[in-house]
């Protein structure tokens, strides 16, 4: 299941606008093409999931949408937030640490 850090939960907040008490919103990520062996993904602030989206996060939480194809590419993945030398601030897509064995 994709993993959501704290950084990238209070981006959400702040995109969604749940902080003034508006509940429901959230980040909805969709299939967008395919281009060669890399699949592109579509990022949008959605009022609500659309119908078949898987939703993570808890009431009164930032929620992320996950349309059922963008949810299985995004299964053993981080969504965090990294932000660049002029500050501006993006989501990003990373895998998950893999435990070592024998831990």
């Amino acid at each position: 299941m994709l993993t959501v850090t704290e950084a990238a939960a209070e981006a959400i907040t702040a995109l969604t606008g749940q902080e003034n008490g508006q509940d429901g919103g959230g980040l909805r990520f969709a299939m967008h093409s395919q281009q060669g062996d890399s699949p592109q993904l579509a990022v949008s602030v959605a009022p609500e999931p659309e119908s078949g989206d898987k939703v993570l996060g808890a009431d009164g939480g930032p929620k992320v949408f996950l349309e059922p194809e963008a949810a299985a590419l995004l299964d053993d993945k981080v969504l965090d937030v990294q932000q660049d030398e002029t500050g501006e601030v993006a989501f990003a897509v990373l895998p998950q640490a893999q435990p070592q064995p024998g831990s």
